[in-house]
């Protein structure tokens, strides 16, 4: 059986999972105009050298369309490049002075809701056509001896070689946070952040998969690295498209609190990716192995880019505690895992269907199934469901 029979299943559940035809490209056009509208001549901000930057999973091509009635989410960081440091601006300050240029701008844009002030981020409410709301993070470049400290962690407990952790270090920034105790103060105790030095990581280990990479340079007959990441379209971000959208469909209904957030999923999916070619076993190795990289105490899931960063950090936390996070996670994986293996089995139509069904909320059609897999209906034979029972759900009691 060749590749594209295969994996036809799981290409079908991707087609309904993928975004909409244009979404990224609309992404993309938003963030620069608003990069063009910082850097014009009249900005407040054009003299600090601003630079407007996707983060997260548009940024990492691994964005999944909402469920419905919910907008895009999309992640921008506004890096003020030049002239300005902890010594010279306080975070208050930082982000007042992004959020007067953001005002001016959903003004000129005639977007009718209000600039929202969240704890690291302004949020503009778009309402047209594909509904967005983008998270704009004011930051600036963290200081030589935070970068120099950042690229000996990642050197001794991620195991970056010496080139990948200078390139990641130098992208290093720091961000505002409102609920900080100094963050009115000038002071040198910002929280620090890399964003695209987590793309750049995530790239990394994308990378791995030579092969498909260089199909991709063939079918777009451009090099890879003149291209977005979303175009890469490596087994490594279908994977996480995949896994994303079970996590929501096993969450939802008043449970998406509990849920695992999506930056532990990608982590521990990168690490766990071997390079393979194929989505098929990509999938089967990152559900096995990604467990394997979840540590027994804290630091549960380290940012590979800050690993003294913990992803995981609200697992033990007291204000978190009813979530139950640490064992929804596990609860999670452990559910993928049978829906995932049922769905692959290759040997029983209706479980196929009945697992996508349930474990995804997609609806496939029991006979393309049976066409693509080259079953025949006459000698298919029961199999036993997974009951729900065996793997716990997130909205059992604890």
């Amino acid at each position: 059986m060749n590749r594209n029979e295969e994996n036809a299943v799981l290409v079908r559940i991707l087609e309904e999972v993928e975004l909409p035809e244009g979404a990224y490209e609309k992404a993309d056009k938003r963030y620069k105009d608003l990069g063009d509208w910082l850097q014009r001549p009249d900005s407040s901000c054009t003299e600090y050298d601003p630079h407007v930057y996707a983060q997260g999973s548009f940024r990492l091509g691994t964005a999944i369309k909402p469920s419905q009635g919910e907008e895009y989410d999309l992640d921008m960081g506004c890096k003020l490049r030049e002239g300005l440091g902890k010594d010279r601006i306080s975070q208050e300050g930082l982000k007042n002075q992004v959020g007067k240029e953001l005002e001016l701008y959903r003004t000129a844009r005639g977007i009718k809701e209000k600039l929202a002030e969240k704890r690291r981020c302004w949020r503009l409410e778009y309402a047209d056509g594909m509904s967005f709301h983008m998270d704009i993070v004011p930051c600036i470049p963290e200081q030589d001896t935070g970068r120099t400290l950042l690229r000996k962690r990642m050197i001794e407990a991620s195991n970056f070689d010496e080139n990948l952790a200078d390139s990641v270090s130098e992208l290093a920034v720091s961000i505002t946070d409102n609920t900080d105790p100094e963050y009115a103060e000038i002071t040198s105790n910002w929280r620090i952040s890399n964003p695209e030095g987590f793309a750049k990581w995530f790239e990394s280990r994308m990378r791995t998969a030579q092969s498909v990479l260089n199909e991709r340079e063939i079918n777009t007959r451009a090099s890879i690295d003149d291209l977005p990441y979303y175009r890469w379209k490596t087994p490594l971000q279908s994977v996480i498209q995949l896994l994303k959208r079970h996590r929501d469909t096993m969450f939802k209904a008043g449970n998406e609190d509990s849920k695992p957030i999506s930056v532990i999923i990608t982590t521990l999916a990168a690490r766990a990716y071997n390079g393979e070619s194929s989505l098929e076993s990509a999938l089967e190795n990152i559900l096995n192995r990604m467990g394997d990289f979840v540590n027994q105490a804290a630091p549960y899931v380290p940012n590979p880019v800050n690993p003294d960063e913990d992803f995981g950090d609200k697992w033990d936390s007291e204000e978190h505690k009813q979530l139950h996070l640490r064992e929804h996670f596990h609860a999670w994986l452990r559910q993928a895992r049978a829906d995932f293996k049922t769905i692959l089995a290759r040997s029983n139509s209706q479980n196929i269907v009945e697992a996508a069904t349930k474990g995804l909320e997609i609806n496939l059609d029991k006979r393309q199934v049976e066409r693509s897999l080259g079953l025949s209906p006459a000698i298919i034979s029961p199999a036993t469901r997974i009951e729900a029972n065996e793997s716990p759900k997130p909205w059992c009691e604890s």
